[in-house]
């Protein structure tokens, strides 16, 4: 059964980082070493597969009600030891493990950049500054971390994360991280895609060192933004492919330069030309301008070759960019990453990582259901809610087998495209909740 694959696949994720579990432990040597009722697989596994319970009751469920499990101080005991990048590692070696579940790769694949601020409270003894914030929404204040993700546009799945302190957030710097070490698929191309705040010349200049492709949203014509000041047609829709040459000094002995130049100041970054330098940066790309239904105009530059991906596409491209906005409120809501077991900044990487594994396996398997489409008004998909929830359960080490593919044929849901939601243009708070001691 497939449900079963995805299970073992994920056991030997885990048995991998749990062979060279010294590698992840605060400790090494010693942490995580000797035989105790959570050693480092159950552990992780745990942490995977945990709800939004109070942590014993989340202990008794995982050790199917037995008496001996281990107490919720046992478990904070362990959890001290590892390391947030172990539940890190397990995520990129599960990701690794699934890439070739699909068949032959399409001949592009589009990935989706983003961010979401996770909040949680502690104490100052545990958390530093840099994770504080104080403005407004409590008396007491709270603290944050900031999640940048890579999102799968297809597979509906995490491909690569980075977690930065609320106050050290730079999704610039972490998009070219990310970008620096993706692996592309052999014959297979990729293409980036972001809002507003990814485009900028240095996230263009890593795609194309990558040799991959990027789709960012900007700043409309009329403004003072990166396509601001280039010579646009008359008509209010176009396509046009811009040449710009970038510069790093004002000197003299700068060689002649044909066609756009811009200047690339020292507060600004751009990694492939040092500030001062005399050396320039060439790049060309489209500028793609389209109405919107309500009449407003929106602008994507790209640098897609025009024959293969015309407005219309591009158009089509960056809206189901969508999917990842969809995908962190099914991460915080449904998968549980609002509901924190935790103080600790370390913990709560922990919970992170293994929020993200589970919302992987939970996808994958959604996305591996068949089931047959009736004559009805609506077509239907499978409920991700419950999904969550079976999967949840599915992976503890449960004696009697479970189904998770029937199962997950029988909660079906339509799909109701023509739903429409006006989006909020001020952020919300929610106040974290938390399942430490609860009592239910």
């Amino acid at each position: 059964m497939f449900h079963e694959k995805i299970k073992s696949l994920f056991s030997s994720a885990v048995h991998t980082v749990s062979s060279i579990i010294s590698e992840y432990t605060t400790n090494p040597g010693s942490d995580l070493t000797r035989n105790r009722k959570l050693p480092a697989e159950k552990l992780i596994t745990f942490l995977v597969s945990q709800g939004a319970s109070s942590s014993k009751n989340e202990l008794l469920d995982f050790f199917d009600m037995d008496p001996q499990a281990p107490t919720a101080s046992a478990l904070n005991q362990q959890r001290a030891k590892l390391k947030p990048e172990a539940l890190e590692m397990v995520f990129r070696q599960f990701n690794s493990f699934t890439d070739s579940l699909d068949g032959a790769p399409s001949d592009y694949r589009f990935i989706a950049a983003d961010g979401s601020t996770f909040t949680f409270f502690s104490k100052p003894c545990f958390s530093p500054p840099e994770y504080y914030v104080s403005e407004g929404h409590s008396a007491q204040g709270f603290y944050s971390m900031h999640l940048n993700a890579f999102y799968d546009l297809q597979m509906h799945t995490y491909t690569d994360a980075l977690i930065q302190p609320v106050h050290f957030k730079d999704e610039y710097r972490a998009f070219c991280s990310m970008v620096d070490r993706y692996e592309a698929v052999p014959g297979q191309k990729t293409v980036f895609t972001g809002d507003r705040g990814y485009c900028s010349y240095n996230n263009m200049a890593h795609v194309l060192e990558k040799g991959q492709y990027f789709l960012f949203r900007t700043k409309d014509i009329h403004s003072k933004g990166l396509v601001g000041g280039f010579a646009f047609p008359d008509e209010e829709c176009f396509d046009i492919t811009v040449d710009v040459t970038l510069v790093r000094s004002h000197s003299k002995k700068l060689p002649e330069i044909t066609g756009y130049k811009r200047f690339v100041d020292k507060a600004t970054s751009f990694d492939f030309i040092e500030y001062g330098s005399l050396d320039t940066y060439k790049l060309s790309f489209r500028i793609v301008r389209f109405e919107l239904s309500d009449g407003s105009y929106e602008c994507i530059v790209t640098n897609l070759p025009a024959d293969e991906f015309p407005p219309e596409r591009i158009k089509e491209i960056y809206f189901t960019r969508w999917g990842i906005e969809t995908s962190f409120r099914k991460l915080k809501y449904t998968i549980g990453l609002s509901n924190f077991h935790a103080y600790k900044p370390e913990y709560i990487k922990q919970e992170i990582w293994a929020k993200l594994i589970a919302y992987n396996i939970t996808e994958t398997l959604v996305r591996h259901t068949v089931f047959s489409q009736k004559k009805t008004k609506h077509e239907y998909k499978v409920n991700f809610s419950i999904a969550a929830h079976i999967c949840r359960v599915f992976l503890r080490p449960k004696k009697d087998p479970i189904d998770v593919m029937s199962l997950l044929r029988k909660e079906l849901i339509p799909i109701r495209n023509e739903r429409q939601y006006k989006r909020l243009t001020t952020a919300h708070f929610r106040k974290p909740r938390y399942f430490i001691y609860q009592a239910s």
